[in-house]
């Protein structure tokens, strides 16, 4: 499965039976099979396409994620069918209003995040031996506040814990950036330096996998039990990335280290630093070849979660055959 970047002005996608055609100016540039593509990302308003595309997408389960091409973040997403298993949407919404079993959520995200921090800190200490002092403190503070967990007792605390162990992490990580960088700290909306364009562009497309992965399990992404529902926030993808996040860093500092990603792919516009077309091109590629594991994680996440809240919600639905025979036929 992959990921189909569309990028390009006056670039045109048509349906062709099972395939998508691509055109530009007129003029066919090749086609793309459906049935090999997992998500399709639309930078920026060059590119035409009508209603029919997205149908084909939506009903092969394709995510569609458009991004603005002034501000570099996600606009919109377009889902495929939604699991239809009202057991486990009714079960996840009890758990959501379940303190004590959300708070035993959220210890366990937050302890397997700070836990991948230390061994992320861990991994630039062996390649950074000249930045040895503050990886040494920034780990300290982690572990500190990942012995801290046991004694939280209330959603606040924990994100108290979190954002320490977070502040020191990204901490840890400017100081094995390249100073040209300019990265001080974790900076959005807009990112203003390249290593927080970058993060920033990685998080998103690690969200719309979390998002995705929870559609395909019967989970509602809107009711998350660490980041609490909120109005627009797919809050159980939020969640789920938490764990993940640590690794996304080590992914951008290592294209950074190699130069896959360099400061001359990024523009500043406004205060908003945008990564370029090229730079772009060579992010995806390095995205779809190196994302399998953290995809595999997600999805048994998800399941595995699904069939918790399945169990406990099968005796909130009703089970009459003959809404189910009426439902087969709608």
């Amino acid at each position: 499965m992959t990921t189909l970047l569309l990028d390009r002005a006056h670039l045109e996608v048509r349906c062709d039976g099972d395939a998508l055609a691509l055109y530009e100016a007129g003029e066919r540039r090749g086609s793309v099979p459906v049935h090999l593509l997992e998500r399709c990302v639309i930078h920026g308003a060059g590119t035409r396409l009508d209603s029919g595309v997205l149908l084909r997408l939506a009903e092969a389960g394709v995510a569609t994620v458009l991004f603005s091409p002034r501000v570099g973040r996600r606009v919109a997403t377009v889902l495929g069918p939604a699991h239809q298993d009202a057991a486990v949407r009714l079960a996840q919404a009890r758990r959501v209003l379940d303190g004590a079993w959300s708070l035993d959520w959220a210890r366990q995200i937050v302890r397997a995040k700070l836990t991948r921090q230390r061994r992320v800190i861990a991994l630039w200490a062996g390649a950074r031996a000249d930045a040895r002092k503050p990886l040494r403190d920034a780990d300290a503070t982690v572990a500190a506040a990942l012995a801290g967990l046991d004694a939280a007792t209330d959603a606040d605390t924990l994100r108290g814990l979190e954002g320490s162990a977070a502040r020191a992490h990204f901490a840890a990580l400017a100081a094995v950036l390249p100073p040209a960088l300019g990265f001080a700290g974790r900076n959005r909306r807009p990112p203003r330096d390249p290593a927080n364009a970058a993060l920033s562009l990685a998080y998103t497309l690690l969200h719309v996998q979390a998002v995705q992965a929870c559609q395909a399990a019967g989970l509602d992404a809107l009711l998350g039990f660490y980041h609490r529902p909120a109005h627009g926030r797919e809050s159980l993808a939020s969640d789920l990335i938490e764990p993940l996040r640590p690794q996304v860093d080590l992914w951008v500092w290592e294209r950074f280290r190699i130069r896959e990603l360099r400061e001359d792919h990024f523009t500043l516009d406004r205060g908003a630093c945008l990564l370029g077309k090229a730079g772009r091109a060579g992010f995806y590629a390095a995205w779809q070849r190196d994302i399998a594991a953290p995809q595999r994680w997600l999805r048994a996440a998800t399941r595995r979660l699904a069939r918790t809240l399945r169990d406990e919600g099968r005796a909130l639905v009703d089970t009459d055959p003959a809404d189910e025979e009426a439902a087969a036929c709608a």
